[in-house]
């Protein structure tokens, strides 16, 4: 999981939990279930123009609002695979790498497109836009081990059986 990639999704600043996951879906904690409403009343289309490997680019604050795990649950059940924003809340943060989705703040999420196709090295902790190359601080070799994992709980088993 060193390198991620894949066409981009873009949102605006602080999207909140409510607009990545309604909270009139918190009635299931199904992954599948909260997949088919994610990002809905940000963009009613996007569940059905999203596809498996997708990624997000957004603003800053992404996943402000309510610490719900649903969040974070939803967007890796609906086929994302990472989240770049300017910055995160940070419940949103922990519970990302809680539940295995990867994330990565980058300053310059404005000069990315939706449509664009980007490469997240998360070793080098760097972004490719095609000829273009950000930089982003690395996310340390622990909270690697927990992506890669899948999640803390994934993580906390495996270690239980050494």
């Amino acid at each position: 999981m060193s390198t991620i990639s894949g066409k981009v999704w873009c949102f605006g600043d602080n999207i909140d939990t409510d607009l990545i996951i309604a909270a009139r879906y918190l009635n299931t904690s199904d992954p599948k279930e909260l997949a088919k409403h994610v990002m809905e009343d940000a963009d009613p289309e996007f569940v059905s123009k999203v596809k498996a490997g997708d990624i997000i680019v957004a603003g800053e604050n992404f996943g402000c609002g309510s610490s719900r795990e649903h969040a974070p649950i939803a967007l890796k059940a609906a086929g994302v695979s990472a989240v770049v924003a300017k910055s995160f809340a940070r419940i949103f943060y922990r519970n990302a790498f809680n539940t295995g989705l990867p994330i990565f703040e980058l300053a310059e999420t404005d000069t990315i497109k939706e449509g664009d196709t980007i490469a997240i090295s998360m070793e080098s902790g760097e972004v490719k836009n095609g000829a273009t190359t950000y930089k982003f601080t690395p996310i340390p070799p622990f909270m690697q081990e927990l992506l890669s994992s899948g999640g803390l709980m994934n993580y906390a088993q495996k270690e239980m059986k050494k």
